[in-house]
């Protein structure tokens, strides 16, 4: 018998650092270049994370996976601010993570969702997670009166893409950046956007 797993909306407190060690997972190489240390990048997103803005996937108390989102207004990671960095980081350090996050900045046009991140334990992976927490997306961004998801995924995860996709994900645009691929680690991305059913 399959155990059971409950979506809800917004990440419980008590699986905080459950979230972020599995945020940094998947988003560690994004992350390390802004931050190399890892203890350094655990404290900051422990202290950033708004967890009301996430999907949650949790089976008998333990965080199986998330979806990240951003409203325009808050999102998961909206608490990474250039305060936040300098008091983390110190001024050179502090001023580098922010130089790394700004090319990465994206922001929601009126009536869009912005996905923030979507992660799945590793050994919760096969299970389907990842396309129920894009189902439970959608059906929050219809109740929200969003007409659109929008993300961007990079050259070097084509596995991510194919998942959108097959959820209805259509993609719209495409951006090179080579000469940053020593820098980001990668060198284009790819923009998808999914529309709400009226």
């Amino acid at each position: 018998m399959s155990e059971a797993i409950e979506y809800v909306l917004g990440i419980p407190e008590a699986n905080r650092e459950e979230a972020v060690m599995l945020y940094d997972e998947a988003f560690g190489q994004k992350f390390s270049l802004a931050i190399r240390s890892a203890n350094k990048r655990i404290e900051l997103l422990s202290r950033s994370f708004c967890l009301d803005c996430a999907i949650a996937a949790i089976s008998k108390g333990t965080l199986l996976g998330l979806a990240g989102f951003s409203t325009g207004e808050s999102s998961l990671t909206g608490g990474i601010t250039y305060k936040r960095l300098l008091d983390t980081l110190g001024f050179f350090k502090g001023n580098w993570a922010t130089f790394v996050f700004s090319l990465y900045e994206r922001k929601p046009v009126p009536k869009e969702l912005l996905m923030d991140g979507i992660a799945v334990r590793s050994d919760a992976r096969g299970k389907g997670i990842g396309g129920r927490l894009l189902n439970e997306l959608k059906a929050y961004a219809a109740s929200q009166a969003f007409d659109s998801i929008r993300l961007d995924v990079i050259d070097t995860n084509p596995g991510a893409r194919k998942l959108y996709e097959r959820n209805g994900f259509i993609a719209t645009k495409s951006e090179s950046y080579e000469s940053l691929r020593w820098l980001l680690g990668f060198g284009g991305s790819t923009t998808l956007i999914h529309t709400i059913s009226k």
